[in-house]
């Protein structure tokens, strides 16, 4: 309790509620580990069951955690991943007919629950201390009480169950952005970014800004196709290249890191490391071609990549 009763100047309202948030995640995830465990019909429910708990305690009680035990834990999680012992159990699907009732039945209010999410963390950002990622749960609760209103069948039992399904389905590539995030700050920790800068100082002309802004952004493109992250690739590429050969002739800080960030987004569109993006929803889909979702918007990607070197460019 010491934690949610402190009045340090770091410990805010938003720091306290994102980590009650995170506690719920982790329940959840062990959740679905239990449920594995005691599933007959998993081919693995010990491997599933070790993975997902100790996902779920990491992420529920690892701020208490040192260090080191935290450390343990995800190592003995990525074991069962490792050897391909988290398998998916017995799946408890709503029936076609019942999604097509259901369907005619709520028609294009589903969409509601779901816009309340991203507007309530634009609402957090904007008009609050709290940060976007406490409006996101927020929005999540809101979605869950407006969908108990849409049908009385919608007890709390089926967003658990629900949840359940849906992260049984992802499995470990669920971990993958936070694993990619992770490493972005362990590289630039390791001065990884000074060392793209030593080797980037070579070729590009110094105070030439055109061209550190190209170089910047296909920086971010091809370090995003490695990571799997645009968050992961900023910080790096920020400190590498975008710090020394962009912004410092005086490039708008703003427009630079704003457009550099969504440029490796267009990475994030062509690359299986965003597994989030391209891979989980070809398992999803049950897609023959492993590669269709990337393949479709190799294209659109270059073109908006095109575009906003152009933008930075003009409005450096």
């Amino acid at each position: 309790m010491e934690f949610f009763t402190s009045t340090a100047p770091e410990m805010t309202l938003g720091v306290k509620l994102l980590e009650v948030l995170y506690m719920f995640m982790g329940l959840i995830a062990i959740y679905v580990g239990i449920k594995n465990a005691r599933d007959k019909e998993n081919p693995a429910p010990y491997g599933t069951a070790i993975f997902w708990c100790s996902l779920g305690i990491v992420l529920a009680f690892g701020r208490w955690f040192p260090p080191l035990v935290s450390g343990i834990i995800v190592i003995v999680m990525t074991l069962p991943a490792i050897t391909k012992k988290v398998k998916v159990g017995k799946i408890h699907a709503p029936s076609a007919e019942h999604m097509q009732k259901m369907s005619d039945k709520i028609g294009a209010k589903i969409f509601i629950p779901a816009i309340s999410m991203g507007l309530f963390a634009i609402i957090f950002a904007l008009a609050t201390d709290l940060g976007a990622l406490v409006g996101v749960g927020f929005g999540v609760i809101v979605s869950v009480i407006l969908l108990m209103f849409f049908s009385s069948e919608n007890k709390p039992t089926v967003f658990l169950n629900d949840s359940e399904r849906l992260l049984s389905q992802v499995g470990p590539l669920s971990m993958l952005p936070m694993l990619l995030a992770s490493l972005g700050a362990i590289f630039t920790a390791a001065g990884v970014g000074d060392v793209v800068s030593k080797i980037v100082g070579k070729f590009i002309p110094e105070g030439n800004v055109n061209v550190g802004i190209i170089v910047f952004a296909l920086g971010m493109v091809l370090f995003t196709m490695v990571m799997g992250n645009a968050f992961a690739a900023i910080t790096v590429m920020t400190v590498g290249i975008g710090a020394p050969f962009v912004l410092a002739y005086g490039a708008n800080p703003v427009i630079i890191g704003m457009i550099a960030l969504t440029c490796g987004y267009c990475g994030t569109l062509m690359t299986p490391m965003a597994a989030n993006f391209n891979v989980v929803p070809v398992a999803m889909l049950d897609m023959k071609d492993r590669f269709g979702v990337i393949k479709n918007q190799i294209i659109p990607a270059i073109l908006i990549l095109i575009f906003q070197i152009g933008y930075m460019i003009m409005f450096k």
